[in-house]
């Protein structure tokens, strides 16, 4: 499954914590949890888009599978309608245009110009001019589609969930449902020629069909091992992986199949086959085999990361490129020996919020003390050295120099000269620390768990605590000027101050649903979110809080207000929202992902940055994004392995493609 956290922290602390193990669930049950590696690649935009990536690049949605017809033309295809194209070996990946939002599982190009993909709610999408454009085509299943295999412009199936097996014969203009005799979900399909063909499935299941599928037979594996991937070079040559390292192989079409020794205990989520002898598996963990004698030995290769990786496509021996977590690809040329990454992360932690002085100078922080900063509107962002591992969950700039950053364990660092140096600074608790915000460079408020607050008159110095009579975990607060400030935190709690903090006042808001976020332009206009898609608006200080119809029901984390009327709104699933009159009405704004952001930053009604899981960095900009220069990647740590799921659950499996 995955693991996402949105504004992670920010909602585990608050009372409605549930919803973000939900959230985590949810988002991360079907997709896997890929990698990611070192590119020159510019973040090529989908030319409709309003948000586009700049961490991790060229994407970071996470990729599920990749088909390459030749050594220059390939595609890959991931969460959130994602697809992306290369024609130069993956020098350079460009987003287009899926024209949806549901996650893509598989595809299949017969050739440079002619592909299929498929994915959720029985998506299918058709290219004939090499995904220029994609048009959507009729399956007759609401049933997910996980994998698909054409072997020309005209034939091929798609298999899924629940034994769900389509066919086509006419290019996709009409789909035909097989009989597969299986309820389970089918989670790979590797076709030869037009007649002959093998899926995989849970338990060990393998179905074959010499006939095109008018009739699927259920095959002996010798395992009840989970199996995620096939591939078949010939009619009679194939090799199917899965779970626990598990790697079968047939010399005969599935008469017998053999178990081979794959050395490894790690999840197989794909395979690929050039030739008879020549194979690459790759799995979680980074994990990536290679055989040259047809599986008689698996040898295992340096991926140079520790995410999963899902998908694998050969052409040749020597050419073949493996797709992954947080749109991680990697690429050989020599088959394997060197696994060159093609993108290229500062970081792939969770990120928590950020905080803007002008459109070119930002800071970012989040997951294992990560400060991110940038002099350039995030054309660069660098890595600096916060001094702590624990996670940051607000920051605070007033200036390009003076800024402030808050964490657990009642971590509070300073700097004065733009993150150079940060300074731990005593406050005087043990308490996470959950947000910040300064109204210049020597007063400012912290928000913590239960009902503490901070203040400081002198920049950090020192801070005082104040007991606001409520154990509400205070997850957002804004100060507009030395005297005025107002905080957030769970169960609607909304506390106001209007002499430096000295006492907070009570506002009523009118909801229960946790605040986990609050920005104010001046002393009377404001707006506050949090669960449940709420929304409330201020004119008056917060004498009086008014609901806002938001147009969702998802956890709002973030909000960021320039003036009285223009503000923007982030949240779980990739929500984004913007108004320019007020909050009257709120416009939904593709943000190309189904992450959990957890802050906004904007300095005017043009430019702004949103971040959260998974790294995620995203730039708006009134004029389009301006596309980022060639860059060679500073060398980095390999990424620290994460958690590896538990099998799916026997002997009734969840619906998921990977466990990740």
């Amino acid at each position: 499954m995955k693991r996402q956290t949105i504004s992670t922290i920010n909602v585990h602390l608050s009372q409605g914590a549930f919803l973000f193990v939900v959230l985590f669930l949810v988002t991360h049950a079907i997709p896997l949890a890929l990698g990611q590696r070192e590119s020159s690649k510019k973040p090529l935009i989908d030319a409709e888009a309003q948000w586009f990536w700049q961490n991790p690049l060229p994407q970071g949605n996470q990729l599920f599978g990749v088909s390459f017809v030749d050594a220059n033309n390939g595609t890959a295809v991931g969460l959130d309608g994602t697809i992306l194209r290369t024609t130069d070996g993956g020098e350079n990946w460009i987003i287009q245009s899926s024209g949806t939002s549901n996650w893509l599982f598989g595809v299949s190009f017969v050739d440079a110009n002619n592909g299929t993909a498929v994915g959720v709610n029985g998506t299918i999408l058709r290219t004939a001019d090499g995904g220029n454009n994609w048009v959507s085509q009729t399956s007759g299943t609401t049933n997910a589609l996980l994998a698909v295999s054409f072997t020309d412009a005209n034939a091929g199936t798609a298999v899924g969930e629940n034994g769900t097996i389509i066919r086509t014969t006419d290019g996709g203009n009409t789909w035909v449902s097989q009989t597969s005799g299986t309820t389970n979900n089918l989670n790979a399909v590797s076709f030869s020629d037009a007649n002959n063909g093998t899926a995989v499935s849970w338990y060990g299941i393998i179905l074959r069909t010499t006939d095109g599928g008018a009739n699927w037979v259920k095959q002996t594996s010798g395992t009840t091992s989970f199996l995620y991937g096939v591939s078949f070079t010939d009619a009679n040559n194939g090799t199917a992986v899965g779970e626990g390292g598990t790697i079968l192989r047939t010399t005969n079409g599935g008469a017998n199949w053999i178990n081979q020794t794959s050395g490894t205990t790690s999840f197989l989520w794909g395979v690929s086959f050039s030739d008879a002898n020549n194979g690459t598996a790759v799995g979680s963990d980074g994990t990536i085999l290679r055989t040259t004698n047809g599986g008689n030995t698996w040898i295992s290769q340096t991926s140079g990361t520790a995410e999963v990786l899902g998908g694998v496509s050969f052409t040749d021996a020597n050419h073949g490129t493996a797709v992954g977590a947080f749109g991680t690809i990697l690429q050989t040329t020599n088959g394997g020996t060197n696994w060159v990454s093609q993108s290229s992360a500062a970081t792939t932690g969770s990120l928590e919020k950020v905080s803007f002085t002008d459109a070119n100078t930002g800071t970012v922080v989040g997951q294992g003390g990560a400060i991110l900063r940038t002099i350039d509107g995030g054309h660069n962002w660098v890595m600096q050295t916060s001094g702590t591992t624990n996670w940051l969950t607000g920051v605070s700039f007033t200036d390009a120099n003076n800024g402030t950053a808050v964490g657990f364990h009642g971590t509070i660092l300073r700097t004065t000269d733009g993150g150079n140096n940060w300074v731990p600074q005593v406050s005087g608790t043990k308490y996470d620390v959950l947000s910040v915000s300064f109204a210049d460079a020597n007063n400012g408020t912290a928000g913590a768990q239960f009902g503490l607050i901070l203040g400081t008159t002198d920049g950090g110095n020192t801070w005082t605590s104040y007991l606001t009579g409520t154990n509400a975990p205070m997850m957002g607060v804004c100060r507009t000027d030395a005297n005025t400030g107002t905080v957030v935190g769970g169960a609607g709690i909304i506390l106001r101050t209007t002499d430096g903090g000295n006492n907070w006042v009570p506002q009523a808001s009118g909801t229960q649903s946790d605040l986990l976020g609050v920005s104010f332009t001046d002393a009377n206009n404001g707006t506050a979110v949090g669960q449940f898609g709420t929304i409330l608006r201020t004119t008056d200080g917060g004498s009086h809080w008014v609901p806002q119809p938001s147009g969702t029901t998802e956890v709002l984390s973030g909000v960021s207000f320039t003036d009285a009327n223009h503000g923007t709104v982030v949240g779980c699933l990739g929500i984004i929202i913007r108004t320019t009159d007020g909050g009257a009405t709120w416009v939904p704004e593709s943000s190309g992902t189904n992450y959990c952001l957890g802050g906004v930053s904007f300095t005017d009604a043009g430019n702004g940055t949103a971040v959260g899981y998974g790294g995620t960095i995203l730039r708006r900009t009134e004029a389009g994004p301006t596309p980022t220069p060639t860059v060679t990647p500073s060398p980095r740590d390999t990424p620290t392995p994460r958690p590896r799921p538990t099998p799916p659950p026997r002997p009734t499996p969840p619906r998921v493609l990977w466990p990740a």
